[in-house]
């Protein structure tokens, strides 16, 4: 039985795969990765390795200034021919969208066998969707430590101003030069450490879901997650010195992150609640035509509200009256009406969701309330065993400078309370404030942390 925890990056990797005992073989194609220091100067021969001969390389304004320029210099050198093309930021950077993609496909030259991506999450992800409608492989050379997605096969793209994730494939190879990480801005530092925060919930609430659903789950996978994040949360407090040996432990993880995705298949090892209030503080912002904050910052500020929520379930006694009435009181109208003031413009595509998924109909709550309510020390288990404290986190990453509450990124407390509300609705996914619901705890939890942030 393989031991995903104790395997190296290499091993983890390894063509083929391995059979696991959740009935998963569990593979990646990832051909090709280096981390460390002067990994930059190895691009040529990560292209060799993937048979790439002519790649377009996409970038951003400030990810050809933090590595681009240095990529053509490479290349170059190497006498390896390749298109640039840098996409335009529309606002302060470059967003997910369809905008994007097509501004990439009107600049494509369909002599260029390979994108290649200069960055971080948001070039990743492009690259990604665009190399799978292109029928080309990807490879991403990594400019900031500052997300977890370089080697998943999913991108988190804004489709109709609505957040979703696109499985496609696993970029052919990574490239992460610690020298260039080490140099991201602070608030791309934060952000990975961020989107690493997160762990500790994500695989909480994946336990719950398999609890109360029955989701697929996978230990391996879940333990591989879990000691890379305990290497990272070590490394936090050296990270904001810019030492790339400090960066490598950071990195590491993120990619570790991503290779647990692609082994589960779904993005459930790196994501849960916390994600979702930042994907619907993004989809507030767009319906706002106001700016967002970097992902993963607003990942970790999510982490501490999840972590708050958490703590504060595992002081509730389940009442199946309580929850009975919740359902039975359950106004679709009134329910609808709120997502359309959540969420504005992109609630019709929320609305018609949930008639494919049907996450309020009273047969479907019955049988998942039932299953809590015996259950109810299997959920408790896996928070007590998961979750650190709100403040032992907090002791960890607050010395780093990051935001760790809502204000510090500017989200209202009534933004705070309608994520968590509207979280449950954007996607089919179980989480924290899906249990709440089902408990008929939900409003009470939101108020909660409403008055939280005062």
């Amino acid at each position: 039985m393989p031991k995903f925890s104790a395997m190296s990056l290499a091993e983890l990797t390894r063509p083929g795969g391995y059979d696991c005992a959740c009935g998963k073989r569990h593979a990646v194609d990832l051909p090709w990765l280096r981390i460390g220091r002067g990994a930059l100067e190895a691009l040529p021969e990560a292209l060799e390795a993937v048979n790439a001969r002519r790649p377009f390389v996409v970038c951003d304004d400030n990810t050809y200034r933090a590595a681009g320029a240095r990529v053509e210099e490479v290349l170059s050198k190497a006498g390896v021919p390749f298109q640039t093309y840098i996409v335009p930021c529309r606002h302060d950077r470059i967003a997910p969208s369809e905008w994007e993609l097509g501004s990439m496909m009107m600049h494509f030259d369909p002599a260029c066998d390979f994108i290649l991506g200069v960055g971080s999450g948001v070039v990743n992800d492009l690259c990604k969707v665009f190399a799978h409608a292109a029928g080309r492989k990807s490879g991403i050379v990594g400019t900031a430590p500052s997300m977890d997605g370089f080697a998943s096969n999913s991108a988190s793209m804004e489709v109709n101003n609505v957040k979703l994730t696109l499985y496609n494939a696993s970029p052919a190879f990574i490239l992460l030069d610690t020298e260039i990480l080490a140099q991201a801005p602070e608030r791309m530092l934060w952000a990975g450490l961020g989107d690493m925060a997160a762990k500790y919930c994500s695989i909480c609430e994946w336990r719950i879901a398999n609890i109360v659903i029955g989701e697929y789950y996978c230990e391996e996978v879940a333990d591989m997650m879990r000691v890379s994040l305990k290497k990272i949360m070590a490394a936090a407090p050296r990270l904001m010195s810019r030492d790339p040996d400090a960066v490598q432990p950071i990195a590491e993880g993120l990619v570790t992150a991503g290779l647990a995705m692609a082994y589960a298949q779904v993005s459930r090892p790196a994501s849960g609640l916390e994600h979702y209030f930042s994907h619907v503080w993004e989809m507030q912002a767009l319906e706002r035509g106001v700016p967002y904050d970097l992902h993963g910052i607003q990942v970790g500020v999510g982490t501490m509200l999840t972590l708050q929520a958490l703590a504060w379930l595992k002081q509730v006694k389940p009442d199946r009256a309580r929850a009975e009435k919740h359902m039975r009181d359950f106004d679709e109208g009134a329910w609808a009406e709120n997502i359309r003031r959540i969420f504005g413009k992109t609630a019709d595509e929320i609305l018609r969701a949930e008639k494919k998924y049907r996450k309020n109909d009273p047969a479907a709550h019955q049988k998942r309330l039932d299953v809590i309510l015996s259950r109810w020390d299997e959920i408790l288990r896996a928070i007590d065993e998961e979750l650190p404290a709100p403040e032992a986190l907090r002791a960890i990453l607050a010395p780093t400078g990051m935001p760790l509450a809502p204000a510090d990124i500017g989200i209202s407390a009534q933004d705070v309370a309608d994520a968590f509300v509207g979280s449950r609705d954007i996607r089919d996914k179980y989480l924290c404030s899906s249990l709440l619901w089902d408990l008929g705890l939900m409003d009470e939890f939101a108020q909660r942390l409403k008055d939280a942030q005062a």
